[in-house]
Order: structure tokens, then sequence, then C-alpha cells
């Protein structure tokens, strides 16, 4: 099995709190922040300006907000494909 690393090159917020990703071999999709906001570090995107900042950080190419919060693009990917799959 080849290890295949997890690069996000675009992102794009979306309403109700998405974010759609595109990965590096192709795969997009749109992934569900929703359940994160307010909780922990997560609390900044009660401000829906900041979480509409997202960006792909070019250092961990994974999505970004400030330079606090950033999310794991291996569980990212998870979710894309797990939808993909279930057809939504």
């Amino acid at each position: 099995m080849e290890f295949h690393k997890a690069k996000i090159v675009a992102c794009k917020p979306q309403p109700g709190y998405k974010v759609w990703i595109r990965f590096d071999d192709g795969l997009e999709g749109e992934v569900d922040l929703n359940h994160l906001v307010g909780k922990g570090v997560f609390e900044a995107w009660n401000s829906i300006d900041f979480f509409n900042d997202v960006r792909v950080d070019p250092k961990s190419d994974t999505v970004a907000w400030g330079e606090d919060i950033d999310l794991d693009a291996y569980v990212l990917r998870q979710k894309i494909e797990a939808k993909k799959k279930s057809g939504q």
C-alpha cells in the first residue's frame, strides 16, 4: 500500500459552517464543520467573518484560520470520501 500525503490545494467557505476542499489528487467535496462552532478554540468561529477567512496553510497543506486553528487533512479527506461513498 502506497502512502499519499493528504495535501489540500484549495478551499472556500460555504454557508452553514461548511468548507469546500480540493486535494492535490483531484478529490474535492464539502465538509460540514457546524458541530465544532463555539467549542474551545472554535469559539472564534462565532464570528462568521473569521470563519469565512479560511485559507490553505502552505506549511501544513491543510485548511487554517488565523494562527491557532487548523484541521487534520486526513480527517477531512476521510469525511469527503465517506460522503461520496454514501452518495450524499
